[in-house]
C-alpha cells in the first residue's frame, strides 16, 4: 500500500491489485454532517450520477461507459459517525486486457474526476431538471421507509439514542424539506463539499499517473479549507430509555443499543471484534445459540458494533408479545459474558471465523479497498493480515473486561397495538 498527499487534505492511496483483470478508482469526499444541508446533500449523489459536464446526457454516458468494455460508474454516500461521505466510483478491466491497448485508466479518470468536479451546469447551478426528477425518487425513497421493518426498527432506535447530534442527521434527509427544496440549495451543499471535504482517492489496478494528474488539475480551481473528520464519538445515557412503536406486522422488531461511558482505545478494537463476534456476531454465539435456539424468543438475533460512535447494537425480530421477555433474555446474556470469562473452546471458534473473514478481505477489489478505507476513517492503517495477528492474542478476560463496559441506553420496539403495553 502507498498513500501520497497531493495538496492539503488531498490523498491517494494506491493498493495491488495484480491479481485482478478489473481496476477501480474511487473518490471519497468525507465532511461534517450537517442538519441543515442534510436534505440537499441527500439529493446530490442522485443528480451527479446522471452526468457531467463533458457528457451531460444519461443515455450518452451509459454509451461511453460501455463502450470501455462495459465500465460500471457509481455514486453514493453514506453516513459515519459524524460525517458524511460522497464517493464516486468507476471500475472496469484493466489496461493491459485492452485489445486495442487502450489507455483505458485514462478514460476511466476522465469519469471518475468529471463526474465529482465538473458536473452539468445550467447558468451556474447544478441542472434544476435533474434535481427536480431526483426529488421524486427520493421522496418515494423515504416514503417507503416502513416497508422493511428491520432496518427501520434500526433507524428509529438510533434516532433516539443520537437525538440532534451530527450522528443523528439523516443519510437521506427529511421528506418534509423536499417541496421547497432548488437546485440553488444542492449547488450550494455540493460547493461546500468541495470546499471542505477530506478528499481520499484510492486506486486498484488503475495507472496511479492518470488519477494524480487528474486530481492536481481538478484541486487547482478550487479554494479548498478541508475540515478535519470527527473520528470518534460516546452517547451514554443515565438510564436506559424504552420506546414502543404500535405496528400491524406479521412479526415484530426489537433494536437495542448498548454504549460505554467512554470511547475505547485504538488498542481494543481487535478484542471488540471477538467480544462482539461471541455475543451475538457469529451462528455460534451466545445471542443465536441462547435466546434464539434454546429459549425460541426470536427469529433472528444479532449483534454489530460502530466504531465511529462506540455503539453496540442488537436487533431482533420476535413474536408480537415477547419483547420484554427477548430484552431480559439478551440483557442475560451480556452479563453473563460480562462476569465471567468465556470457555476456551467459545473463543478459539470466534477466533477462528474472524480470521477466515479476514483472509477474505482481498478477494474483492470492493473489499479491499472498503478495508483500508475503513482503516484511514479510525485513523489507522493495519492490514488484515495484522489484525489476524491481534485477533489470535485476543484472551477470555479481555472480553468480559470489553462487554462489561457496556450498559443499555435506548431499547426500540415495533409490535401490534394490542401488544404495545405488555
Amino acid at each position: 500500500m502507498k498513500r501520497i498527499t497531493l495538496a492539503p487534505g488531498a490523498h491517494v492511496t494506491v493498493l495491488p491489485a495484480e491479481k485482478f483483470n478489473r481496476c477501480r478508482i474511487s473518490i471519497h469526499f468525507i465532511w461534517r454532517a450537517s442538519r441543515k444541508r442534510a436534505t440537499a446533500e441527500a439529493v446530490l449523489p442522485m443528480v451527479l450520477e446522471r452526468g457531467y459536464a463533458d457528457c451531460p446526457d444519461m443515455t450518452e454516458l451509459s454509451k461511453r461507459l460501455a463502450r470501455l468494455y462495459g465500465a460500471a460508474l457509481s455514486v453514493d454516500q453514506t453516513m459515519s459517525g459524524q460525517n458524511r461521505i460522497l464517493t464516486v466510483c468507476v471500475s472496469g478491466i484493466q489496461d493491459r486486457f485492452a485489445l486495442e491497448q487502450e489507455e483505458l485508466s485514462r478514460e476511466y479518470a476522465d469519469i471518475a474526476f468529471g463526474t465529482a468536479f465538473r458536473p452539468y451546469v445550467v447558468n451556474g447551478m447544478l441542472d434544476d431538471e435533474a434535481v427536480q426528477i431526483e426529488k421524486e425518487q427520493l421522496r418515494e425513497l423515504l416514503a417507503g421507509e416502513k416497508n422493511e421493518k428491520r432496518s427501520y426498527c434500526i433507524r428509529q432506535a438510533r434516532r433516539k439514542l443520537y437525538a440532534e447530534s451530527p450522528a443523528g442527521v439523516e443519510r437521506n434527509g427529511y421528506i418534509e424539506e423536499l417541496d421547497a427544496l432548488t437546485a440553488a440549495d444542492v449547488t450550494a451543499a455540493y460547493e461546500h463539499m468541495l470546499r471542505h471535504a477530506q478528499i481520499e482517492v484510492y486506486v486498484l489496478g488503475a495507472q496511479e499517473n492518470a488519477v494524480r494528474s487528474s486530481l492536481c488539475a481538478a484541486l487547482e480551481k478550487i479554494d479548498r479549507i478541508p475540515d478535519e473528520p470527527v473520528q470518534e464519538s460516546v452517547f451514554p445515557k443515565e438510564t436506559p430509555e424504552y420506546y414502543q412503536e404500535p405496528m400491524a406486522t406479521v412479526q415484530g422488531k426489537l433494536c437495542m443499543m448498548f454504549t460505554p461511558k467512554e470511547s475505547f482505545p485504538a488498542q481494543d478494537l481487535s478484542a471488540l471484534r471477538v467480544a462482539v463476534a461471541i455475543f451475538g456476531g457469529l451462528p455460534t454465539s451466545r445471542l443465536f445459540q441462547n435466546v434464539r435456539e434454546k429459549q425460541s424468543l426470536c427469529y433472528y438475533c444479532a449483534a454489530s458494533f460502530t466504531s465511529l460512535t462506540n455503539v453496540l447494537c442488537v436487533d431482533s425480530g420476535i413474536e408480537h408479545g415477547s419483547a420484554q421477555k427477548t430484552q431480559q433474555a439478551i440483557l442475560h446474556e451480556l452479563a453473563e459474558l460480562s462476569e465471567k470469562p468465556v470457555s476456551q473452546q467459545e473463543l478459539q471458534e470466534a477466533k477462528l471465523a474472524l480470521c477466515n473473514q479476514l483472509a477474505a478481505v482481498g478477494d474483492t477489489l470492493r473489499g479491499l479497498e472498503s478495508w483500508y478505507f475503513s482503516e484511514r476513517m479510525r485513523g489507522g492503517e493495519k492490514t488484515p493480515q495484522q489484525v489476524a495477528g491481534e485477533v489470535e492474542a485476543v484472551t477470555a478476560q479481555d472480553v468480559q473486561r470489553i462487554l462489561s463496559r457496556f450498559s443499555l441506553a435506548v431499547a426500540y420496539t415495533l409490535t401490534k397495538e394490542e401488544q404495545a403495553d405488555e
